[in-house]
């Protein structure tokens, strides 16, 4: 067996069974060994939609995905996607051909482990025929164990080298889980398979869970906010048991957005996507509990949220991450989920009130969705107020859906306007803030949920960006609606620079037919001037959706986006 089989033996063995990738020579047959083994394998256009599509896929279905990825420009061109998975902290397994050790003057030549560290992934290598069990092994476990994105090197010369004896990676390994139990693998129990030893969840200590205890039971007015920890951690039972012991209200981040949906405590999202009633009880807590969530600017609007007298704990399997944005009165280290079992096991007892009162529930359910928020409407002139596009949108769309939003002046309105069943049906790949993610993600989240419909929210600019995935779309035959809010420029920048008098013509572009466009691709499109011309929606919704639909929403462009603007602001 040759170590290109080897590695795809190994990594099909420990569970790997889905595969993103454009392939070339130096990829070529440790990807058809994989499928040769039973995985799929989903081909994008472009590397960097393709590292995309692994990244919203892994982060939807919470398995583990891998990203096929040819020696050289292969591996740079994917590597903003690759970016924002390790941002993110995405448990991802990019297998990068590499030239081979004698090859000094090849032109694919380049330091794959040096560019992997300087992105915030973790190099790994594949040195030998002798170690390729191993290091695949490591590399393999190294991506679930500590939610980190991988980067493997697969030097050519080793990939066609004989490995001789057995190939068993599952030895002392960590297994991913099958389908159908997604999230195993991230919450610590991932399934062992004949050999694999189970992950354990991190417990808080004594004295640091007592001090969270202490906390819970003096506050009047407790708030959590859930971040991508809790929901990696699949924490939601456990932190709404905790919840309704102390009186808390329940807030996430934009990144576990949908994470509490259908409690009658949940505010949504806190930060610049925060409705005006989450955002009054947010800064009213006497404390906050932040549960996986980093506390950035964007979650707390530069500190606003937090009032002066306002007592802040952080939860996070991660010591680094406490207080790296702002001071915390109490850090406690472990996992959410663990944290949040045995905190609520040492308040046993009657519930306390908290903040939770009747007129308080009644008013959230009155007031704190974006689309009971009252304001003018100021779409005309042949374009559409993204506001009341959105609202539209959300009424219309069913209510299985998984939306992936891209980056850009419009990504509040989908994020705010736009529910979502639970926190796997929203993906938010904002953690290193490139345009052009948008698109791919989608396709990924929509391979990974295939019994929801997937909704690509996108600008003009990230639209054309990533468009060579359209085709990737309609190949797959994904049912997807596409709506690009079309404001004919990079927006963010037209309000940032515009209003101080600087020229913005690098940055305005003339119109474009995007829905002529998608139709181009294979798509249904249609463009949206006002709400009626939603009505091209509606026939398809009714209809057997063999098509993806574009919609080329014309948006209002008078004003920058409020929470943008508050963003730009630094307050």
């Amino acid at each position: 067996m040759l170590v290109a089989e080897a590695v795809a033996d190994v990594l099909t063995g420990l569970g790997a069974d889905t595969v993103f990738g454009v392939v070339g020579s130096g990829n070529f047959h440790v990807t058809n060994a994989l499928t040769a083994r039973g995985a799929r394998f989903v081909a994008a256009r472009h590397e960097c939609g393709a590292a995309s599509m692994a990244d919203a896929w892994t982060r939807t279905s919470g398995r583990t995905a891998l990203l096929s990825l040819h020696q050289g420009p292969g591996f740079t061109n994917a590597l903003t996607g690759i970016t924002e998975a390790a941002k993110a902290r995405t448990p991802l397994l990019v297998l990068a051909a590499d030239v081979a050790g004698q090859a000094v003057r090849s032109n694919f030549r380049i330091g794959v482990d040096a560019l992997a560290t300087a992105v915030g992934a973790v190099p790994e290598r594949v040195y030998s025929a002798e170690s390729a069990v191993a290091d695949t092994t490591r590399a393999y476990q190294t991506a679930i164990r500590e939610r980190r994105t991988v980067v493997l090197a697969l030097p050519l010369d080793v990939q066609a080298a004989a490995v001789s004896g057995p190939i068993d990676g599952r030895a002392s390994s960590v297994t991913e889980p099958r389908a159908g139990t997604a999230g195993a693998a991230a919450t610590g129990t991932a399934g062992t398979g004949t050999a694999g030893a189970a992950l354990t969840e991190p417990a808080p200590a004594a004295e640091a869970l007592g001090a969270l205890v202490g906390a819970l039971r003096w506050a009047a007015r407790p708030v959590f906010v859930a971040g991508r920890g809790a929901r990696i951690a699949r924490a939601r039972p456990d932190l709404e048991r905790l919840a309704d012991a102390c009186g808390a209200l329940l807030a996430t981040s934009a990144a576990a957005k949908g994470l509490f949906r259908g409690s009658p405590w949940d505010l949504d999202v806190s930060g610049g996507f925060a409705s005006p009633l989450a955002a009054e009880l947010i800064k009213d807590a006497d404390l906050i509990v932040s549960w996986g969530c980093a506390l950035n600017m964007w979650t707390t609007r530069h500190g606003t949220l937090i009032g002066p007298d306002t007592a802040v704990v952080q939860v996070d399997l991660d010591a680094a991450a406490i207080g790296a944005h702002r001071p915390a009165n109490l850090g406690v280290v472990g996992d959410v989920a663990a944290t949040a079992r045995a905190a609520a096991a040492e308040l046993a007892g009657p519930a306390a009130p908290g903040y939770r009162s009747a007129g308080l529930r009644a008013r959230i359910a009155r007031e704190v969705r974006w689309r009971d928020v009252p304001f003018k409407d100021e779409s005309g002139g042949g374009r559409v107020d993204p506001r009341a596009l959105s609202i539209a949108l959300d009424a219309m769309l069913p209510a299985e859906r998984v939306v992936a939003v891209d980056s850009g002046n419009f990504m509040g309105y989908p994020s705010m306007y736009l529910s979502v069943p639970d926190a796997d049906a929203f993906c938010f790949t904002q953690a290193f803030q490139s345009v052009g993610l948008g698109l791919a993600s989608a396709i990924g989240a929509a391979i990974a949920a295939p019994q929801r419909l997937p909704v690509a929210a996108l600008g003009d600019g990230g639209a054309l960006m990533g468009i060579s995935e359209l085709e990737t779309v309609v190949r797959l035959g994904l049912p997807m609606v596409i709506v690009v809010y079309d404001d004919e420029a990079y927006g963010a920048e037209v309000h940032h620079f515009g209003p101080a008098g600087h020229p913005v013509h690098t940055v305005t572009f003339p119109p474009a037919d995007i829905a002529a466009i998608g139709r181009g691709f294979g798509c249904d499109g249609c463009t949206v001037r006002d709400v009626d011309d939603l009505s091209a929606l509606t026939r398809w919704l009714d209809g057997p959706r063999e098509r993806p639909i574009v919609i080329d929403a014309k948006v209002t462009a008078e004003h920058g986006s409020w929470w943008l603007e508050e963003a730009f602001r630094g307050h």
